[in-house]
């Protein structure tokens, strides 16, 4: 697969995780998919495996009324794709961190897509 499709899948992706579409946000997921999220170096959440993360992204709908992940640069080596993300979502539910209901989060990150032919079989998200 070359960088323009890779392209296109990451923001189908993206796009589908913005309208909280699951179904599409999983479309190009291969079904032994490797999910970790990292904050500050630290892993927050890790997943194995399809069902495991439209769980976990069937979940995470409830905690925005609204979210938008905007793609700022993407660099390719290989068959992996590093993504710098500008990130912002309205809560509809109070956080541990002591964020209310109706406030806005705002991050900025990155994330690393790993590619076995069409599919995508490992994520990262990294934000600090």
């Amino acid at each position: 697969m070359d960088n323009v499709q890779a392209r296109q899948i990451i923001e189908d992706y993206i796009t589908a995780y913005n309208r909280f579409d699951v179904e599409g946000m999983t479309r190009h997921l291969h079904p032994n998919i490797e999910f970790r999220n990292f904050v500050a170096g630290e892993v927050t959440h890790a997943i194995m495996g399809i069902e495991g993360f439209k769980l976990q992204a069937r979940e995470a709908t409830h905690y925005f009324t609204q979210r938008e992940q905007r793609i700022t640069g993407i660099t390719f080596c290989g068959s992996e794709a590093t993504v710098t993300i500008d990130y912002s979502g309205t809560l509809a539910t109070g956080l541990p961190s002591g964020l209310a209901a109706g406030e806005q989060l705002e991050l900025q990150g990155r994330s690393l897509f790993l590619f076995e032919g069409d599919q995508i079989v490992r994520i990262e998200d990294h934000s600090q």
